[in-house]
């Protein structure tokens, strides 16, 4: 029997959530051509999903994210267009939900750290909303066993209904470009190797300031040349950072690429000697498998999410012990056996991280959810 599916994919240009709703539809696209698949997505994204099957349907849908209209305007259209499931893959639940549901809860970071919210009101906001989809939704997903234990804590939880999908890699980081190709793309971005590379937009929990502290101590235990590049939406945090940058005397040191093309990305990470990720959280931290999946050696935090899926192929360092960050920076640096064996041990871990299995499992949850009668339990992935 075939299934109307919805899916939410109106953050599809978002850094993150967006690579999941992406990958996501696109493998869902390869691995199933039985079911009716509904795409909300703003209109300025529709040609993000191109070349789609059949049964996959896009539907504008204008009310923006965390958004009261969005509550009402999603609900008129999950009666109107009579689905058996909505897929809301971030925490945010319609009024009314006249289906089955499955959410995707990526992190709490709105809750664990509310001084990095606007205001207060986003706080209760973020607690409402998550404890409403949790209560409401027939199958929860989680990417990574750390969210899951997150939610087990501070919503007391029963995590039986929970489902553990890890996210995947994208192919296009595993293969290794030839080196006039590599070479290009470096041109065409004003990059010249080697160098240091952290991906993701400056958010307070990016911890940016001790990357940065740690780099200017590095330079000084181990004297190099190779500067730190940033890529990633560089909003309001570009002038502090770059001010940051001048006093610890690294200015002409550190590169801000902004926002980088994401057929550029591969690129990007193949020709970093070494990729920084020391965030203070992550729901599950996909740079650090995509530098990995590309051959780079990588520096992380021993916490959340990070440790779940880099211990023993990473260097783990604490984010907030700038002197230690700077240690490992160094010998990284300065040890190629080391950063070629953390380079080989990553792209190791990289194979078990994969869109077309986060794809399969989740189909799996859909079709649990649809036919089951009551709530269920969740599998691991």
């Amino acid at each position: 029997m075939a299934y109307t599916i919805g899916i939410d994919a109106r953050k599809l240009q978002d850094f993150g959530i967006g690579t999941y709703v992406r990958n996501l539809v696109n493998h869902l696209a390869d691995i199933d051509t039985e079911n009716q698949y509904i795409l909300f997505t703003g209109p300025q994204r529709k040609d993000a999903l191109r070349d789609l099957p059949e049964n996959f349907r896009i539907v504008a849908e204008n009310s923006p994210v965390y958004s009261v209209r969005e509550l009402l305007a999603l609900s008129w259209k999950l009666f109107r267009l009579k689905l058996d499931l909505y897929h809301a893959t971030h925490y945010v639940l319609p009024a009314v939900n006249p289906c089955r549901v499955v959410v995707t809860i990526h992190d709490i970071i709105h809750l664990l750290y509310p001084e990095y919210l606007p205001n207060r009101l986003a706080f209760f906001y973020a607690h409402r909303m998550i404890r409403r989809s949790l209560a409401r939704s027939d199958r929860i997903i989680t990417v990574s066993r750390n969210t899951r234990t997150d939610l087990g804590r501070y919503f007391d939880l029963d995590t039986k209904k929970v489902q553990v999908i890890y996210n995947g890699v994208e192919d296009a980081f595993r293969q290794e470009m030839s080196s006039v190709d590599l070479k290009r793309w470096l041109d065409q971005l004003s990059l010249n190797r080697p160098y240091l590379l952290f991906v993701g937009n400056p958010k307070p929990h990016k911890n940016l300031a001790n990357v940065l502290r740690a780099y200017a101590r590095a330079r000084q235990l181990h004297d190099f040349d190779a500067p730190l590049v940033f890529v990633g939406d560089r909003g309001n945090a570009e002038s502090r950072l770059r001010s940051l940058s001048e006093s610890l005397g690294i200015r002409d040191r550190v590169l801000m690429l902004g926002h980088v093309a994401q057929e550029a990305l591969p690129a990007v990470y193949q020709g970093a000697s070494l990729f920084l990720y020391p965030t203070l959280y992550e729901g599950f931290g996909l740079p650090v498998i995509e530098a990995m999946a590309s051959g780079v050696a990588v520096i992380t935090s021993d916490n959340s999410a990070l440790k779940e899926i880099a211990e023993g192929y990473a260097h783990l360092v604490n984010p907030l012990d700038v002197e230690g960050l700077a240690r490992a920076i160094a010998h990284c640096v300065a040890d190629d056996e080391h950063r070629t064996a953390l380079a080989k041990l990553g792209l190791r871990r990289a194979a078990d991280f994969d869109w077309r299995r986060t794809a399969e499992k989740t189909l799996e949850a859909y079709l649990a959810a649809i036919r089951s009668k009551d709530n269920g339990s969740g599998a691991e992935a």
